[in-house]
């Protein structure tokens, strides 16, 4: 399998980079006085998504199923119409919620991203298996592997008997159209995965204010992703509550921050039609940021971003999931 160079030159390299991103953004801002969300597109993959993705795990944490779909099918009434899921959120309820959802026509106006962690063949396939019998559908647009947090993820995915097997298979069977990976606690993980030289079509990874000061996905993978046309999905924008908790910036602020860099989409955990809402406002209002106005941004964040201490998830294994934890032997 051919190997991408990920040298420190190779990635950085700022004319494509920046060329890519004022495409992303001109994109954005011609679409935002349309009414609906923004759509950008997805990398290379010839797919437009809304800028405004919405979490499975946050919409299908209430135990009224009722109240879930109305969120799930509000969203995409409103043009949030990238969807994301997960085989483990809440042991598989999230996606048999989406399930339900997604009847009565709804599949086709949405974009529908599942995970696992499938890091061996068969595995993976079970797993997908499930997802496709949950969501009620015959394919997944975007299927990734979970959770890319343990040094030991990509060498099992990429063995032989491998999940990455599961994925060519997939799609030659026509069950899912787009394969990528997610991982939220180190960007040297993601540049391992990279590194194998598979032509991912979405990586998604932790992007805030916080992140460009310390363990950076944005400094680090961001060029690369933008480099190879692989869509980028944001997540965590807001620290998991903790710009909130620092109290260095608003949600607008945090959520157009990520907005003005190269980015396909953000993922936000919206549990609430009110929250569900606000952040439609904010992403039909989407103005991009002036680089001066972001790097003002940046030094008001620095003092509290320094240590990690606002992104845990990237130290913590209390923020890695049971499934990962218990392949991995992690107490």
């Amino acid at each position: 399998m051919a190997r991408h160079d990920v040298t420190r030159r190779g990635f950085l390299q700022s004319t494509a980079y920046s060329l890519c991103a004022a495409g992303l953004l001109s994109q954005a801002r011609a679409a935002s006085g349309s009414g609906s969300v923004p759509t950008r597109a997805l990398g290379g993959t010839g797919v437009q998504v809304s800028i405004l993705g919405l979490g499975g795990h946050h919409a299908g944490r209430g135990r009224d199923d009722a109240k879930s779909v109305r969120l799930i099918r509000k969203g995409i009434d409103l043009g949030v119409t990238f969807l994301d899921n997960a085989w483990e959120y809440h042991n598989g309820r999230a996606e048999d919620v989406m399930g339900k959802a997604l009847r009565d026509g709804y599949r086709d106006k949405a974009f529908l991203m599942t995970k696992h962690h499938g890091r061996d063949k068969k595995t993976a396939m079970q797993h997908l298996e499930d997802s496709l019998r949950r969501l009620g559908t015959d394919v997944i647009d975007l299927w990734q592997f979970h959770e890319i947090v343990y040094d030991k993820d990509p060498e099992m995915i990429f063995a032989p008997g491998g999940g990455i097997e599961a994925a060519e298979l997939a799609k030659k069977q026509g069950k899912v159209r787009f394969i990528g990976f997610t991982g939220h606690r180190s960007p040297m993980l993601h540049l391992k995965m990279l590194a194998y030289g598979y032509p991912w079509d979405a990586v998604q990874m932790p992007m805030n204010i916080f992140d460009p000061h310390y363990k950076s996905f944005q400094q680090h993978v961001l060029p690369i992703l933008v480099r190879r046309k692989i869509g980028v999905i944001a997540m965590k924008t807001m620290a998991s509550s903790h710009v909130l908790k620092a109290k260095v910036a608003t949600p607008a602020e945090a959520l157009n921050y990520i907005w003005s860099q190269p980015v396909s989409t953000i993922v936000s955990g919206m549990e609430s039609e009110e929250l569900l809402e606000a952040n439609v406002a904010t992403a039909r209002a989407f103005d991009p940021m002036s680089p001066d106005a972001q790097a003002k941004l940046l030094e008001r964040t620095k003092e509290a971003a320094l240590t990690g201490k606002f992104e845990p998830y990237k130290t913590a294994p209390n923020y890695d999931g049971p499934i990962g934890r218990k392949l991995h032997g992690v107490e």
